[in-house]
């Protein structure tokens, strides 16, 4: 398990084990997958971040939790 921490400007490393794994080097692209109960961080490779995201959020219910979401809303706005 590697850990690191949030600096006073809400920054934060990437451990270099997961840099050389994932090739990610600076100036690269993250994107960051919330689902309410965990959260994925995903490199995007520059050259085609379309195909490198495609299938990241298999699994994570994200029909439901939208649902879920549009039902929250609507019962705010009545």
């Amino acid at each position: 398990m590697l850990q690191t921490s949030v600096s006073k400007r809400w920054q934060t490393v990437i451990p270099a084990p997961i840099r050389k794994r994932y090739a990610i080097r600076k100036g690269d692209l993250l994107v960051w997958l919330d689902d309410g109960q965990t959260i994925k961080v995903i490199p995007v490779p520059a050259d085609d971040p379309i195909r490198a995201l495609r299938g990241a959020g298999r699994g994570e219910r994200l029909v439901e939790q939208l649902l879920a979401s549009r039902r929250e809303d609507r019962s705010r706005e009545q």
